[in-house]
């Protein structure tokens, strides 16, 4: 199987426009301007992955699903909702050319190959720009509030500043609170934090008000990224994007939109005891949106 080759310098590829939307990356991708050609790829395994998850001193339980995408050396991730694809995806897409998942699957294994595409690509532990921020073995709870720091770290605001958290998880809500940060708070899934902060199912508000906006990778999973990403646009808001769904493809949107990333590759620091490394990024300075 051929392997991708970085996106900086691969012989086929071009140095491509920053995308504004995932159908444009997608379709950059399909036409190798991130590098080699996914018609030559494969898409070696495919995995689903069900899990829950409830934190000490908590009343959420976290239910999550993650379908995942190897290629190479490299695994592409993305959340879905319950019962949006089953674990027949598994022999569906295993073995499958990577061109034809990109074009034909359903959405979060469109995104999964996608991420795996332009991880093996690009590495995040060998990407210049990214920052590698250690997370400490541990409890979940532990981890959870060393990852959720590192994210709310990517803040530059003042005191009382309007953060819209679009996915919540309650550890964020706190690290966002400790910044100095008042959240705002949209989750299809979640109608209150551990404090009894409501939580809208609706992200129309959280964008119109934020000073500031961040959102999980899952909006990529669920289609409502390109939505987030051109409110922000529109309004100058800041966004920054905290994803284990898609982190290489949130990376594609810095400087078009996104202005920070924590990105977490798999394996995700839930999966682990042990030390683990996500890496941040930020917007080269004077890219605009």
């Amino acid at each position: 199987m051929t392997t991708p080759t970085s996106p900086t310098s691969p012989a086929n590829a071009v140095s491509p426009a920053r995308p504004r939307t995932v159908d444009g990356l997608l379709s950059d991708v399909l036409a190798g301007a991130y590098g080699p050609d996914p018609a030559g790829l494969t898409a070696t395994s495919a995995f689903w992955i069900h899990h829950g998850t409830r934190l000490a001193g908590g009343d959420t339980t976290y239910l999550n699903q993650y379908v995942l995408i190897r290629l190479g050396g490299s695994f592409g991730a993305c959340a879905f909702e319950a019962g949006e694809i089953d674990p027949a995806v598994c022999r569906e897409a295993s073995g499958a050319p990577l061109d034809v998942l990109l074009r034909e699957a359903p959405r979060p294994v469109r995104i999964a190959a996608l991420d795996a595409y332009l991880t093996e690509a690009d590495p995040h532990s060998r990407a210049s720009r990214a920052e590698p921020v250690p997370l400490p073995a541990g409890t979940p709870e532990t981890r959870a509030k060393a990852r959720d720091a590192a994210v709310a770290g990517l803040l530059d605001i003042a005191p009382g500043a309007r953060v819209g958290l679009i996915g919540v998880v309650n550890p964020l809500v706190a690290a966002v609170r400790e910044r100095g940060g008042s959240p705002l708070l949209c989750d299809f899934n979640l109608r209150t934090t551990q404090w009894g902060d409501p939580v809208s199912d609706s992200a129309e508000t959280v964008l119109a008000d934020s000073d500031v906006v961040i959102a999980t990778g899952m909006t990529l999973g669920n289609g409502t990224f390109d939505t987030v990403l051109a409110r922000c646009r529109q309004r100058a808001v800041p966004l920054i994007v905290y994803a284990q769904t898609g982190s290489a493809v949130a990376r594609a949107f810095l400087g078009s939109g996104v202005t920070a990333l924590s990105a977490e590759p798999f394996p995700f620091s839930q999966f682990s005891a042990e030390p683990t490394t996500l890496y941040r990024y930020r917007a080269p300075a004077g890219s605009g949106a």
